[in-house]
């Protein structure tokens, strides 16, 4: 049974860091890809990062590049998201993506960040 958890979010002001966790179950990670997306009220869904769980592959969307980074620890099964330099726009509920195939993809509860000036 494949479960995702994420964890981290809340409430900052403009310039400031949040690091997001997302702690997996039930994926073997060698073949699989973990994502982080958004969705701000009112928005559509958008693509932040993506990783694998060997450590490479990362991928950013241009909205977070240079400011957010991806990475993963085994051990610990957890995908984690760091964000740096928060901006209003960053405003978003941030969900974590566990992807196997185009017809095999697991999703987290989400969890709300906020960016206020």
């Amino acid at each position: 049974q494949v479960q995702l958890i994420e964890s981290g979010g809340g409430s900052v002001q403009t310039g400031g860091s949040l690091r997001l966790s997302c702690v997996v179950s039930g994926i073997r990670l060698s073949m699989t890809f973990m994502r982080w997306f958004r969705q701000a009220a009112g928005k559509e869904r958008e693509f932040v990062a993506s990783i694998r769980w060997t450590g490479d592959g990362e991928v950013y969307g241009d909205s977070v590049k240079g400011r957010f980074t991806i990475s993963r620890d085994l051990p610990q099964s957890t995908v984690f998201l760091q964000m740096n330099d928060l901006k209003v726009d960053d405003t978003a509920a941030y969900y974590c993506n566990a992807f196997e195939s185009a017809t095999s993809s697991y999703w987290g509860q989400g969890t709300q960040v906020t960016v206020s000036s």
